[in-house]
């Protein structure tokens, strides 16, 4: 009899392993190629350390570059990389005067929202770059009807955990759609069995943070490079030959150091964030009469993390 328990326990214990997934990936956002002058340094930091890290996949979440051809360098050594690799359309993108269409083909990307599956999990790459109307001019924060109609599709065909990506998010500082877009998310999880929501990356507004809202999480992963600050805060903190060269640095606080991190998420119920930290160039924002309205979240990190989830 103790022997049949013993057996029991074991073979309850194996299948309780074995139906334990990981997913591990480097990821970063908003290093902006064209306004720093060390980008190139910035994206061989993020790559070497992804030999030692060796995630599932990378993927970077917007605002890297525009197709101009003196930015090829940073394309080319994101297309270096070996593995696994996937990118996110930011609002930046198509700076300069190029178009959507210009900056998938430059990356190869059939369409600016897409789903890929991996270790058991499945994610969900969206566009916020939509039009609320198509008159509307400058920068968006939107994601349209046929991509919801498209993104609800996904929700319902996925058989794993979700994880969701995008340039914009879908939290309280997201797209103008975000409660209607986290409403749909929250009736699919009351449903849903396997295949439930976890968690939103995003990036955009560089900051670090996370909130958990009914059950799902929205992490800001903050930005490789630096804080927007606006003309009226310009500051010269590096050479004047950079300044001439890379004209929109002075008006942003950057990074001394490159911030990037690896996720690792299991099904066990928990969202891993490796933690970076690093240290302002010159004077922080708020000494260049910069307000700062949210000093938990505008620091030059990404802190180290354990997010909880329901499995």
């Amino acid at each position: 009899m103790i022997p049949y328990l013993i057996i029991s326990l074991f073979i309850s214990s194996v299948a309780f392993a074995q139906k334990v997934r990981k997913v591990k990936f480097g990821l970063f956002t908003d290093v902006h190629v064209p306004t720093m002058h060390d980008a190139k340094e910035r994206i061989t930091a993020f790559m070497d350390s992804m030999k030692t890290a060796k995630p599932d996949f990378v993927i970077e979440l917007g605002d890297f570059g525009t197709p101009a051809p003196k930015y090829a360098y940073g394309f080319d050594l994101w297309k270096s990389y070996p593995g696994l690799k996937y990118q996110v359309i930011g609002n930046h993108e198509m700076d300069g005067g190029y178009s959507l269409k210009q900056a998938l083909d430059y990356r190869g990307m059939p369409s600016p929202y897409y789903s890929f599956e991996n270790n058991g999990f499945y994610f969900i790459v969206l566009d916020g770059n939509d039009k609320k109307t198509p008159e509307v001019k400058g920068y968006q924060q939107y994601i349209g009807e046929k991509q919801l109609e498209w993104l609800e599709e996904e929700l319902d065909k996925a058989k794993t955990p979700i994880i969701i990506f995008s340039h914009q998010g879908l939290g309280k500082d997201g797209v103008d759609n975000a409660a209607d877009i986290r409403a749909m998310l929250e009736v699919h999880n009351k449903k849903a069995k396997k295949n439930k929501v976890i968690v939103n990356f995003y990036g955009h507004i560089h900051y670090d943070r996370a909130d958990e809202i009914n059950g799902i999480w929205y992490v800001c992963i903050n930005s490789m490079s630096y804080k927007w600050l606006g003309e009226e805060y310009g500051h010269v903190r590096y050479s004047e030959q950079v300044d001439k060269d890379f004209k929109w640095i002075k008006y942003t606080a950057p990074y001394k150091d490159p911030l990037y991190t690896v996720i690792e998420i299991s099904t066990k119920g928990t969202i891993t964030i490796a933690g970076k930290k690093s240290e302002w160039v010159g004077l922080p924002p708020e000494k260049v009469g910069f307000p700062v309205q949210n000093p938990e979240y505008e620091v030059p990190e990404i802190r180290a993390r354990v997010l909880k989830f329901k499995p």
